[in-house]
């Protein structure tokens, strides 16, 4: 057993019965940084906030870029993701503080006092990334573990929106969702819009704008996708890339890779003739990428490595009790927990969080929200974009 407790001023290091206790100032040293380092590692993010006090060079460990991606690395090989439901409305009252333990993983409800009411898919090193489409908030990326955040002002398609919004009172649908995800070259995280250029007026196939925290500035990626994007789904980020659904009966699956800034077909989806693009969905389950198709009575999940290969089907009939879903729009799939857990949310922001067992074919209720919110998968982290100097600290 092998564990660090610190107070102010002191810390103690314990193995087994034999305890160390040194002054921060001491020049005694009685493990090696490096031993230290990967005990710092196997510890939850509250406790490394704590120990970033006891002294400088601990402190610029965590911080550094190496030790938060290798504790990414073994959060994700010791353990489920975690899974947030968060109110997106900032209403004052705050009746809905839940937390459920499923084997490994934590499920928890929290409230950040934003105003922006839309999010992107999932979680990159455990940040997530909340906007708006139809009002003038700045957009911001917030770390649920540390409850640290940073905003980012509106990229010129959202003026766009807001615009003709407000001149027309029109909205644009479907309008494009916004990607997140991270250069893993450069450390840098980048929020990425792309948008089929025909409904503003463009003459190009797509447009796509790229934010560059270091300048605080949105810019154009050119040459954009040469094949306009399916704009009802919100792209996915896997593997320093973002994916997106390209328009026609035959979807194919367009990737977007960060450090290169270049756009590539993947393949072709595993259906084809898709007359309503409600009834598919694209999600990251078990670090795979995975495509998804409604065709009552049931939905059949895919995942994706080097071929297409089927991971499970839906029972829609026997889920139909606890999302009350009749709608071509399909299932979205959260996260997969304690291993044979499928999370399963219905397409509505109030509808229920349902377990499916994949070994026992069973569904449960897990959790009812009571407030308009997004679920997100993510691994607890101390990361932030190495130019997040702005960051301000959350109220808990």
């Amino acid at each position: 057993v092998v564990y660090i407790y610190s107070k102010p001023g002191w810390s103690v290091l314990s193995i087994g019965e034999e305890t160390m206790l040194r002054r921060h100032r001491s020049s005694v040293e009685f493990l090696p940084h490096d031993v230290v380092e990967l005990i710092l590692e196997g510890l939850p993010v509250a406790s490394l906030l704590r120990f970033k006090t006891v002294s400088k060079k601990w402190k610029s460990t965590i911080e550094s870029r190496r030790f938060q991606e290798g504790q990414l690395i073994r959060r994700r090989q010791s353990r489920g993701p975690d899974v947030i439901c968060v109110c997106l409305r900032d209403d004052g009252v705050d009746t809905d503080d839940r937390r459920i333990v499923v084997g490994s993983s934590v499920v928890s409800t929290v409230r950040f006092p934003t105003s922006c009411n839309m999010y992107c898919h999932g979680s990159c090193d455990g940040l997530v990334c909340f906007y708006s489409l139809h009002r003038p908030s700045v957009s911001v990326v917030v770390n649920p573990a540390t409850r640290c955040h940073r905003s980012f002002p509106l990229s010129n398609h959202q003026q766009l929106i807001i615009d003709k919004f407000t001149s027309t009172r029109e909205m644009i649908y479907p309008a494009a969702k916004l990607g997140f995800g991270k250069d893993k070259v450069r450390g840098t995280y980048k929020p990425v819009w792309l948008y089929n250029s025909s409904g503003f007026g463009l003459d190009n196939v797509t447009t796509c704008e790229v934010f560059d925290f270091s300048s605080n500035a949105w810019r154009y990626v050119v040459p954009a996708s040469p094949f306009r994007i399916l704009a009802y789904h919100t792209p996915v980020y896997l593997d320093e890339s973002l994916y997106w659904f390209t328009e026609g009966e035959e979807p194919k699956v367009l990737s977007f890779h960060l450090h290169a800034e270049t756009f590539q077909v993947l393949c072709k989806a595993p259906f084809a003739h898709v007359r309503d693009p409600h009834s598919i969905t694209m999600c990251i389950l078990g670090n795979r990428l995975c495509v998804s198709q409604k065709n009552w009575p049931t939905q059949v999940i895919w995942s994706f490595d080097s071929t297409w290969k089927k991971m499970c089907s839906i029972d829609l009939i026997k889920s139909f009790s606890w999302f009350g879903v009749v709608a071509d729009i399909a299932l979205s799939p959260i996260a997969i927990l304690d291993k044979n857990k499928l999370l399963l949310h219905g397409h509505d922001h109030f509808h229920s969080l349902v377990i499916h067992d994949l070994h026992t074919k069973s569904y449960d209720l897990l959790l009812k929200p009571t407030k308009r919110g997004a679920a997100f998968y993510y691994f607890q982290s101390c990361c932030r974009d190495r130019n997040f100097s702005s960051v301000v600290l959350l109220p808990n």
